[in-house]
């Protein structure tokens, strides 16, 4: 989740550009994406599954030791993964403390059930610290000096922020898997 989407930040300066009495929160509803793979490879000593991709590529899953029923994963068992995101993102008032939190859960499918879910959540304050008008982009810098730059679509808007505004951006993940046929 370390990266915005460049749609993310045009909705930003649509946000920015409603001016200071309007809500100054803007959220940025993702939508639900399906992925089914295949298992390729495992390694039980590390928990990493080697997944194939519908699409012919290949990602490695660390696979967590509260998942109990790894050991029964065998190469060429499908996994299907619905996945969603969002992005909040809030304009801070000057002075307002910056925020650096994340959190992360995992439920277990019940007993017979084929299904569990993963969720997270990451809160970040960046401060803008370039905007580029001829590009059109923008920087932002966070924690642990965590900086992106993006285009953005809406020159007008852009127009109204400057270097050293600071805002709130959230994301939030979650995934249900579950193993085919079973």
């Amino acid at each position: 989740m370390r990266s915005l989407k460049t749609s993310s930040l045009a909705a930003l300066f649509a946000l920015v550009a409603t001016g200071a009495g309007a809500q100054m929160t803007k959220t940025l509803t993702g939508e639900m994406k399906t992925e089914t793979a295949t298992v390729e490879a495992i390694e039980t000593s590390t928990r990493e599954v080697t997944l194939k991709k519908s699409d012919g590529t290949y990602t490695v899953a660390r696979v967590g030791k509260e998942i109990k029923r790894f050991d029964t994963l065998k190469v060429g068992d499908k996994i299907t993964a619905k996945y969603y995101d969002n992005i909040v993102l809030r304009l801070k008032a000057p002075g307002e403390p910056d925020t650096d939190t994340k959190t992360a859960s995992t439920t277990r499918a019940a007993e017979g059930q084929a299904a569990g879910t993963v969720g997270a959540q990451r809160t970040i304050t960046a401060t803008i610290t370039a905007i580029d008008q001829s590009v059109p982009s923008i920087t932002f810098k966070g924690p642990n000096n965590w900086t992106y730059t993006s285009r953005v679509e809406d020159k007008a808007a852009l127009a109204k922020v400057k270097v050293g505004d600071r805002l709130d951006i959230t994301w939030t993940a979650a995934m249900i898997l579950s193993l085919d046929g079973q």
